[in-house]
C-alpha cells in the first residue's frame, strides 16, 4: 500500500563514467529496487568522469540505504555522498523572530525601546486590555507540549517534540499570517504543566496545546480555559473534530443521506475521538457508537475512566456489546482515530449501502484505503497520497485567526461547527474523491477565520443553535469563494 514519498527523500551524489548510457543506467538502479527518482542534475563534467545529484522518494531510511546500495553497486560508480532532505529542511530550526519595525536611526531605537517604550508599559499597566492592541499578543500563540505523545510515535519527551512544534509554528504563519512559538515543557506533571501555561499567558493571544497524552490533556484544557481569559484549543482534539465533521458533511451530501438517519462508528476514544463525538451529538445521529481497544462502550461496562463514562452516557442507545467488527454490520459510517489493520473487506462490506469510511490511523489506516474503496462510497484517509485527507492544517489557522482578529476570550462547540461548515462549503460541488479541499486553497482559512469570528463576535456560547453556527459557516465560506473569484 505505501509509496515512496517526500518524507524520505534522499539526494545523492555519485560519479559516474561520462557514458551515453550513465543516465539511463543511474536511472534504472534506483527503480530496480523500488525508488523513484525526482531529480537528476549534472553538478561537473570532467574528461573521465560526471558528477551528478540524484534525488530520489524511498518508503524508509532502510529503503534509502538499499537505493543507495543499487547505484554503489554499478560498474564506475561510486557514491560520494548522501543528503537526507528531510534532515536538511530542519537543520538550524524551521524558524525565526524578525522585526516589524525599522531600527536604522537613534530616534528609532529611542520608540521601539527606552526611553520611548516607558509611555507604553504604563499605558497598559493602567489599562492592561490595551496589551492586546500595543503587544505582539494580538497575534501570538503559544503551542505547547510536553512531548508525551508525539504524532504516532509516543512519549518522546521536550526536546524532541520541537520539530513538530515548529512545523506547527511555520503553518500557522503560512496559511493565517499568525505568529506561533513552540512552548516544549519539560514536565509531563499535571499541576505543572498548567501553572507553567498560566504564568506564560500573558504574552499570548491564544493556546494552542499540542501532542499532549489523553486523559490527562483533557484536564490540562479544560481547567486552562476555566483559568485564562484567553482561547485553549487542543488541536488533536478539536482541530481533528472540525476537519472530519467538515468532510462528513460532504460525504453524506455524496451519498444522499442525512446524519439524524445515519449510524455512526467512531473507532478510538482518546483526544481525536472524544472530540470528534462531541461535534457530532448536536447533529442528533440516529445512533453514535463508540469503540475503543477494549470493546464498544456501554453504560454497563466496568472500570470505564470519567471521560468514558461520559461517552457511555452520550452514546450506544440500544446498549451494543462486543468489539469493533460487532459495531459495523449496517453502520452507515466508520470513522476511525485508532490502530492500523483493525478491518477487513468483510467488515466494510457488511455495512449499510453507501457506507463512508474514514480511515484515519496514520501512517497505516485502519483498513487498506484500495479494499474498503471496492466496498464504500467514500473513503478519506490522514494520508496525503490518497484522495479526501482529513489534515488538521485546514482547521487551526483559521480558527485561531478568527480568535484573534475578534480578541476572544475563549471557544466554543458554536465556533468549531462554524470552522467546519466553513470548510465543507469550500467545496461547491463535492464527489466521492473530493469532499475536503486542499490544504493550499487560498479560500479555505479566510472562511473559516471569518465563520468562527461571526460567532465569537456574537456572543455564541456552547450551546448555540447548531444551524446558526452551520449558517455562518457556509456564509463564510461562500464570501471567501466570492473574494477570490474577484
Amino acid at each position: 500500500m505505501a509509496v515512496p514519498g517526500p518524507g524520505y527523500a534522499i539526494t545523492a551524489r555519485v560519479e559516474a563514467p561520462p557514458s551515453a548510457t550513465a543516465a539511463g543506467d543511474l536511472a534504472v538502479a534506483v527503480g530496480r529496487v523500488g525508488g523513484v527518482m525526482t531529480a537528476f542534475d549534472v553538478v561537473e563534467s570532467r574528461p573521465d568522469s560526471i558528477i551528478v545529484d540524484i534525488s530520489c522518494n524511498a518508503l524508509s531510511e532502510r529503503h534509502a540505504e538499499e537505493i543507495t546500495e543499487a547505484l554503489g553497486a554499478l560498474d564506475g560508480v561510486r557514491v560520494r555522498n548522501v543528503s537526507d532532505r528531510t534532515f536538511l529542511v530542519h537543520l538550524g530550526g524551521k524558524i525565526e523572530v524578525t522585526a516589524k519595525v525599522g531600527l536604522r536611526t537613534r530616534e528609532d531605537l529611542s520608540r521601539a525601546y527606552t526611553p520611548g517604550v516607558a509611555r507604553v508599559c504604563q499605558a497598559i499597566a493602567r489599562r492592561p486590555d490595551d496589551a492586546r492592541r500595543l503587544t505582539i499578543k494580538r497575534n501570538t500563540v503559544a503551542v505547547v507540549t510536553d512531548g508525551s505523545a508525539v504524532l504516532g510515535l509516543g512519549n518522546l519527551g521536550a526536546a524532541a517534540a520541537m520539530p513538530v512544534m515548529e512545523g506547527k509554528a511555520a503553518l500557522f504563519k503560512r496559511f493565517a499570517g499568525v505568529d506561533a512559538w513552540p512552548v516544549c515543557l519539560d514536565t509531563q506533571d499535571t499541576e505543572e504543566i498548567i501553572r507553567t501555561v498560566e504564568v506564560l499567558a500573558p504574552v499570548y493571544g491564544g493556546i494552542n496545546l499540542e501532542d499532549i497524552a489523553a486523559p490527562r490533556c483533557f484536564e490540562i484544557e479544560e481547567r486552562l480555559r476555566a483559568s485564562l481569559d484567553i482561547p485553549v484549543f487542543h488541536d488533536d482534539q478539536h482541530g481533528t473534530a472540525v476537519v472530519v465533521l467538515g468532510a462528513l458533511r460532504n460525504a453524506l451530501r455524496v451519498v444522499g443521506k442525512r446524519a439524524e438517519d445515519c449510524r455512526i462508528v467512531v473507532c478510538g476514544v482518546g483526544a481525536a475521538g472524544s472530540a470528534i463525538i462531541r461535534l457530532l451529538l448536536p447533529l442528533a445521529p440516529a445512533d453514535l457508537i463508540a469503540v475503543d481497544v477494549d470493546g464498544i462502550i456501554h453504560r454497563d461496562r466496568s472500570g470505564l475512566h470519567e471521560s468514558l463514562r461520559w461517552v457511555a452516557e452520550q452514546t450506544n442507545a440500544e446498549g451494543r456489546t462486543g468489539d469493533v467488527h460487532d459495531a459495523l454490520p449496517g453502520a452507515d459510517v466508520f470513522i476511525g482515530v485508532s490502530a492500523p489493520n483493525l478491518l477487513h473487506a468483510d467488515d466494510v462490506r457488511g455495512m449499510a449501502d453507501d457506507a463512508i469510511v474514514f480511515a484515519l490511523a496514520n501512517p497505516d489506516p485502519e483498513i487498506d484505503p484500495g479494499i474498503a474503496q471496492h466496498h464504500a462510497a467514500v473513503v478519506a484517509t490522514g494520508r496525503s497520497d490518497y484522495p479526501n485527507q482529513i489534515n488538521n492544517v485546514l482547521a487551526f489557522p483559521g480558527i485561531f485567526r478568527g480568535l484573534l482578529d475578534a480578541q476572544a476570550r475563549g471557544i466554543t462547540d458554536a465556533m468549531l461547527l462554524a470552522a467546519s461548515a466553513a470548510i465543507a462549503d469550500v467545496v461547491a460541488e463535492p464527489n466521492p474523491l473530493f469532499i475536503v479541499p486542499s490544504v493550499f486553497d487560498s479560500t479555505v482559512s479566510p472562511a473559516v477565520a471569518s465563520a468562527v469570528r461571526k460567532v465569537a463576535e456574537a456572543g455564541e456560547d456552547a450551546h448555540g443553535s447548531v444551524q446558526e453556527a452551520l449558517d455562518a459557516g457556509a456564509a463564510s465560506a461562500e464570501g471567501a469563494a466570492e473574494k477570490e473569484d474577484a
